[in-house]
């Protein structure tokens, strides 16, 4: 495997974190609430980009970058990522029959769940890659993290 693709891997599964914790807290607060639909995916959205853009947020700080450069590489190193990783696994929700009224207690709100991750996994490691072969995305926080900041 070469280096963009390891790096691709690397930035997708960093990206995958933030957007489970979201996806996972979204669901299980929506579905906790009884929330309908659409607005069980709005609040998983909204906190798998809040998530995803914290930790590349408290990676870039930790290296020494300010709240501004944080923020700004945040936004360019994950906003395409978390973008397309969110439409797959979303889409993958509302294509399976029963996956939206399912709860907690079903094996099939879980299994589901599990499933649109894998996938948009696997979807958002190409983007990713061609994303850093062309110096953008999480090409931004190796970059910060090499001290180039």
């Amino acid at each position: 495997m070469t280096t963009t693709w390891r790096t691709a891997v690397s930035a997708t599964l960093h990206c995958l974190t933030g957007c489970a914790i979201g996806e996972v807290l979204g669901m299980v607060l929506a579905t906790w609430w009884g929330w309908g639909g659409v607005a069980s995916i709005e609040l998983a959205v909204a906190l798998a980009f809040f998530f995803g853009y914290l930790l590349t947020f408290s990676g870039v700080r930790r290296s020494g970058a300010d709240v501004a450069t944080a923020v700004r590489t945040a936004l360019a190193a994950d906003t395409v990522s978390i973008l397309v990783m969110e439409l797959v696994d979303n889409g993958f929700i509302l294509v399976v029959p029963g996956a939206m009224a399912a709860t907690l207690g079903d094996l099939l709100f879980w299994s589901s769940l599990a499933a649109s991750l894998a996938i948009a996994f696997v979807v958002t490691v190409p983007v990713n890659r061609w994303m850093i072969s062309r110096g953008l995305g999480h090409a931004a926080v190796h970059h910060l993290h090499a001290g180039h900041h």
